[in-house]
């Protein structure tokens, strides 16, 4: 019994020790490497991302950055808040919900010049249901709860204990498309 109270007690200060809202990976001797390694400037500037190379970085937030070449990289030093995906890289449509899942480096949209990222076509088609007041609810949960939490326990808890009153499952939001389009997904 003591072991098993140990071991939960493990795993959770591990838990624990893996804080921040940062949607990263780990790839060599980058620990906190944002966007698979892509680009951030070629969702801008070539509409599509681009893998960046290892020798070619900056940080910034505590994350790392890495480009495709030496002029990209320069133009996020210069600009960082331009280029840098909103929530942390996280899916927008989940932080409409207070969820912060990972987002895919190829599902984003540029909106009013800010990268969004999405957990799948299936998220970015429900965020543009209603694109202005999922920015807003999106923005809203990122400012007050999800931005300095850890990302984890932030998703446990909304998922599983308290979701937000206006929470919609897949099948729902699925439901609401086909109504407003005709269209099935």
């Amino acid at each position: 019994m003591q072991a098993v109270r140990l071991s939960f007690v493990i795993a959770f200060a591990a838990l624990l020790s893996a804080c921040g809202s940062m949607n990263v990976i780990s790839d060599g001797p980058d620990a906190r490497l944002m966007l698979r390694g892509n680009d951030p400037i070629s969702y801008f500037t070539q509409a599509r991302p681009v893998p960046g190379k290892p020798d070619l970085k900056a940080e910034h937030d505590g994350v790392t950055y890495r480009f495709a070449s030496e002029e990209n990289r320069r133009l996020f030093i210069a600009s960082p808040a331009k280029y840098a995906p909103q929530f942390g890289g996280f899916c927008s449509n989940g932080m409409v919900y207070a969820v912060p899942i990972a987002g895919e480096t190829d599902s984003y949209k540029v909106i009013d010049g800010k990268l969004y990222m999405f957990g799948g076509s299936r998220s970015k088609i429900f965020f543009e249901m209603d694109q202005e007041k999922n920015l807003k609810l999106a923005q809203y949960y990122w400012d007050t709860e999800v931005k300095d939490a850890n990302w984890r326990v932030q998703s446990w808890k909304r998922v599983f204990f308290s979701k937000v009153a206006h929470y919609k499952t897949n099948a729902e939001l699925a439901a609401e498309y086909e109504q407003r389009t005709g269209k099935k997904l």
